[in-house]
């Protein structure tokens, strides 16, 4: 993928992230895209980073429930998939904001 289509799809990952992110705990946690990072602040302070790093042309997420970790896009899959297992960043984002929530969470 060059890098033109990496930057639209990074950004349109984020942008919809933040929306569904926002829908789903918007009541109980700061959210905020700026400069292609999407922030997320719970009410009790611990926070998720979530950007996109266009050297290598992942989306990086610093999670205070499983931690760091990278995703490339996969595109036969059609999803940001981990670089060390074959989660997808959709997937655990759902989940944890399911934990969060107290309720299911789909962010697709």
């Amino acid at each position: 993928m060059d890098a033109t289509a990496f930057e639209d799809l990074a950004e349109k990952t984020l942008e919809s992230l933040f929306d569904a992110i926002d829908d789903a705990i918007g009541d109980d946690a700061d959210v905020d895209l700026e400069n292609g990072i999407l922030t997320v602040e719970l009410e009790d302070g611990r926070q998720y980073v979530i950007n996109k790093h266009a050297p290598n042309q992942q989306i990086w997420l610093s999670s205070p429930i499983s931690g760091a970790a990278h995703y490339g896009y996969d595109e036969a899959a059609g999803a940001w998939i981990s670089t060390r297992s074959s989660d997808s960043l959709l997937d655990v984002l759902s989940t944890e904001m399911s934990q969060i929530a107290g309720t299911p969470v789909r962010l697709d």
